[in-house]
């Protein structure tokens, strides 16, 4: 500190690092707290409100008085005191243990005033720090017949993780087990439906035929577990994503419209970073004429000026688990490999980050691939009907046809033949007669 840089604090006054103060008082801790809880700041004694100099002396009783008041914080909050000419500044850090809070409660600097925090403030800043985290949580309500036991071998295949041990102690090695119980994100990984436990586990996926989201040429919301939500966001933008082609000698050369490395990051990142704690909203991927966006319910875990070059995961545990798999290549490197790979497409990306995280993947030739939409819709729909018809026609050949079986005359995936299924039994043209094991199918109509 030096006088110049003095005079412009008193020139501009209280703020949101700055506060003033004539002498100590039992305000002090509730300052402390408020700046910890936000970016840090600066409180200046021997300084009126109006920005005054008044002076205050430097003893060791004052010294001591702020020193342990910062101690009786909860957690205590280490801080630095700086003498300059007949002024005392403490400096206080950004806290790394957020939320702080003094005898008389939870406070956050929110420009030139600390404000007290209520019950759902508090909440939310102790998910934002990453003190209270969603997928480490116990599932208290979790029970093992709902726990899907295809998922669970499909993920070790995935990550390359031998089945040569019990599952629990398998479990308890990826950390979603532990003595207490099954973690959220095992839930989400690995049980049969999520959504039974948790109304965040979906995963929303719609196709606009116009820029304005207003006419809906598809829409699906899955509940297929982390790992298949993913999976059906990447393969349904891919399905809807047109591809020119280009004659090369006797090689056929493939440019899509946008670059998959691009949307499979961006989906994979909402899908980890989302904030499973609040259920109201889905983790979204719209495809719209012009543009793909992936919504992703959560806001960032740092600040704004850091972004892109750090990566502090909401779900440390879900984080962790997917970074096993081909899905993630390298734990922080997502934003950059994003616009890495958005350039050499010629796409352009976009992103927006308040309470909620944008990704906005723009067309690189809106007019090349015009042609090429009109056949990917057409086929898309194509597509479905010839779906239902194979299985349709399969199921009455054979009413005691397996679920590999269908897979085999319709070259879905499992989960693909599951989907349809299920959306067949729903609409009423086929249900299922008997146990899963030596039942039969039955169309109705």
């Amino acid at each position: 500190m030096n006088r110049d840089e003095l005079d412009i604090i008193l020139r501009k006054g209280e703020g949101q690092f700055v506060e003033f103060k004539e002498g100590f008082d039992k305000t002090f801790s509730k300052e402390l707290v408020a700046f910890s809880n936000a970016c840090g700041g600066k409180i200046f004694y021997g300084i009126t409100d109006n920005g005054e100099i008044k002076g205050i002396e430097h003893t060791n009783r004052l010294k001591s008085q702020l020193i342990d008041s910062a101690r009786g914080c909860d957690p205590s909050i280490v801080i630095d005191i700086v003498e300059f000419e007949n002024i005392l500044i403490v400096d206080v850090k950004e806290g790394m243990n957020k939320p702080y809070s003094c005898r008389e409660g939870f406070f956050l600097r929110i420009g030139a005033n600390s404000q007290k925090l209520k019950r759902d403030e508090i909440l939310k800043l102790s998910i934002k720090s990453g003190n209270l985290r969603f997928d480490e949580q116990i599932c208290e309500k979790f029970k093992w017949e709902d726990f899907d036991d295809d998922k669970f071998l499909y993920y070790l295949k995935l990550a390359g993780i031998s089945n040569n041990l019990k599952r629990e102690e398998i479990l308890t090695n990826l950390q979603v087990l532990n003595d207490d119980g099954f973690t959220n994100a095992g839930v989400l990984m690995f049980a049969k439906e999520p959504y039974k436990y948790f109304k965040s586990s979906k995963i929303r996926c719609i196709h606009f035929s116009d820029s304005n989201r207003v006419d809906i040429l598809d829409k699906k919301e899955v509940d297929k577990g982390i790992v298949g939500n993913i999976e059906f966001a990447v393969e349904y933008l891919r399905d809807r994503v047109p591809v020119r082609f280009e004659i090369k000698g006797i090689k056929r050369e493939e440019y899509p419209e946008y670059s998959l490395e691009v949307y499979r990051e961006a989906i994979v990142n909402a899908v980890i970073h989302r904030d499973y704690f609040n259920e109201m909203v889905d983790v979204a991927v719209e495809k719209l004429k012009n543009r793909i966006i992936i919504n992703n319910p959560g806001s960032l875990m740092f600040s704004k000026e850091k972004f892109g070059t750090m990566s502090v995961p909401r779900n440390r545990l879900i984080a962790d688990l997917i970074s096993k798999t081909h899905f993630m290549e390298k734990a922080g490197t997502g934003i950059q490999r994003i616009r890495d790979y958005s350039k050499l497409n010629g796409n352009t990306v976009e992103f927006d980050y308040n309470d909620y995280f944008f990704t906005t993947i723009y067309s690189n030739s809106q007019n090349v691939f015009e042609s090429s939409k009109k056949t990917v819709e057409k086929t898309v729909e194509k597509t479905v009907e010839k779906t239902v018809e194979k299985i349709l026609e399969g199921i009455k050949k054979n009413p005691y046809i397996t679920q590999k079986g269908l897979e085999r005359i319709t070259n879905l995936t499992r989960r693909g033949v599951e989907y349809n299924l299920q959306k067949l039994k729903k609409e009423g043209i086929i249900k299922r007669v008997g146990p899963d094991k030596g039942g039969y199918w039955e169309v109705m109509k």
